[in-house]
């Protein structure tokens, strides 16, 4: 099998004082289920010590009844794992869960670690012994080293060092810590129960299948601690900088359309990206169809505006997956072979504007235009919600290799003539960045422009070589550098307080 860079863009929920807790946090990953289907877990703790279940596949595959019964707590993290090319094993599945010095800690991630292959080799050097593939476990490894007998206290200076992006829950015996990178490039709410309970998730539909009232986002660079008594915030890092980083492919891709997510809702957001794509990119045709599930909004708004009929042409197994999440290329046209159907007498001898949320591989893409094209379609006319794809992403999204990037050595008319369609455009950047509430510069659109947020030094080979080897099963991994090492000297690790 064909591996990629161990990426995550991941679900995270948690939930501080409330008796049913594991049974909330299950509710809360299955409604994030979008955002991972490789592996689920939860850890839960009664204030002395931390249980923790963790399974692969969907969440209804990783749990039973009896399983959430096994971890009654009142306070719970949970995690479902982006399907990525890391392998697909339980020493991968989060939350991890690790024994310091001052007991028993579980960590939650979604993002990606920019700098985690300097300081898991560093580690390494001095003895510290790696039990997964994952840039996660760099963290459980900083936490004690920092020079301090708490670890509460031990954190913002951990965060400092940290590179990249990242979303963390972390659960202690006595409390939950959320936390967001400085740019901010995932997403964190947190949210509040009718009794009192504190709610913390990647997305506020979650807070929305449990009943919980949103509060606010947690702010970029800020440490929230929660306890039952209630909630502390503090800041890390450097001051408050001009350019945030959140992640455009959220609100295009990622996020559920019934989320508020970096202070928009999702479905609004790509009704307004399909609106401007039907004034940038108009044609002449008798209908226009989205690609399920994720381009339906920006197709609703682009057929409101064009005044051209929105109609279905393809049907959809909800049962199946993301195909785009998937690790191998063959997966993905398996998958979208069962995910999606072409309705013949809806397409037959009809000019269709295609409506697709975002092109990245397309490989995929044109197996859905070829199916189109069989079942008698008279032209197709390919409109994407937003820009070109055309460099890799170093923050949590699979696209890390330039050479899978259908757009990544093409012009717009060679990527037409691969994909096969009588015409195609893509949303402008400004029209894409106009569509947001944030000013241009809060958001990060490298995978767009080339425009990192956080610098990238090394070539891209060396960095998914990295990755490879981070990811293989057994022993310690060393390996190249593959980004810039970290601003400030690093107090020298000590060996004896080694988590895990």
């Amino acid at each position: 099998m064909k591996r990629r860079a161990i990426e995550h863009c991941c679900g995270l929920f948690g939930i501080v004082g409330h008796p049913a807790a594991a049974e909330l946090t299950h509710l809360g990953l299955y409604a994030q289920q979008h955002r991972g289907q490789e592996s689920a877990g939860i850890c839960t703790t009664d204030g002395q010590r931390i249980l923790r279940h963790v399974g692969l596949g969907l969440v209804a595959q990783a749990f039973d009844a009896q399983t959430l019964r096994g971890l009654c707590n009142p306070t719970a993290v949970g995690h479902v794992r982006y399907s990525t090319a890391g392998l697909s094993c339980r020493s991968n599945a989060q939350p991890f869960l690790f024994e310091c010095g001052d007991g028993p800690l579980a960590i939650a991630h979604n993002g990606n670690l920019t700098n985690a292959a300097e300081l898991r080799r560093r580690f390494e050097s001095q003895g510290h012994v790696f039990r997964s593939g994952s840039d996660t476990e760099v963290i459980a490894h900083l936490l004690p080293d920092a020079g301090f007998d708490d670890i509460h206290h031990s954190l913002p200076q951990v965060l400092n060092h940290l590179e990249g992006a990242y979303a963390l829950l972390m659960l202690f015996r006595d409390c939950v810590v959320a936390v967001r990178d400085p740019l901010g490039f995932r997403p964190l709410s947190l949210g509040r129960l009718a009794g009192g309970a504190m709610v913390v998730a990647s997305e506020t539909c979650a807070l929305d299948i449990v009943d919980a009232e949103y509060v606010r986002d947690v702010e970029p660079g800020e440490i929230v601690t929660i306890t039952t008594g209630g909630i502390r915030s503090e800041r890390f890092g450097p001051p408050a900088r001009k350019r945030g980083a959140a992640c455009i492919f959220e609100q295009i891709y990622f996020a559920d359309p019934s989320s508020d997510v970096f202070g928009d809702n999702v479905h609004a957001v790509r009704v307004a990206l399909g609106r401007r794509l039907a004034e940038e990119a108009p044609a002449d045709a008798d209908l226009v169809a989205p690609v399920p599930n994720c381009a339906r909004c920006a197709a609703l708004g682009y057929s409101r505006t064009s005044g051209i009929p929105l109609d279905r042409v393809f049907t959809t197994k909800h049962f199946v997956g993301r195909s785009f999440i998937l690790p191998t290329q063959d997966r993905r046209d398996l998958m979208v072979k069962m995910k999606l159907n072409v309705i013949k007498e809806a397409v037959r001898g009809k000019r269709i504007i295609v409506v697709e949320d975002s092109v990245v591989r397309g490989t995929t893409t044109r197996g859905k235009m070829n199916a189109l094209r069989k079942a008698g379609a008279k032209e197709i006319h390919l409109r994407v919600a937003s820009p070109p794809v055309q460099y890799p992403c170093y923050f949590g999204i699979d696209f890390p290799d330039p050479s899978e990037l259908v757009a990544g050595d093409r012009d717009v008319e060679q990527v037409r003539r691969f994909l096969e369609v009588d015409s195609l455009c893509y949303l402008s950047l400004d029209g894409m960045l106009g569509c947001m509430s944030m000013g241009r510069n809060q958001y990060c659109t490298a995978c767009f422009t080339a425009d990192y947020p956080v610098k990238v030094t090394a070539p891209l080979d060396n960095h998914a070589r990295q990755c490879k080897r981070l990811d293989t099963a057994g022993g310690n991994r060393h390996g190249q550098h593959p980004h810039n090492p970290p601003g400030a000297p690093w107090p020298k690790p000590q060996p004896t307080k080694t988590p895990g």
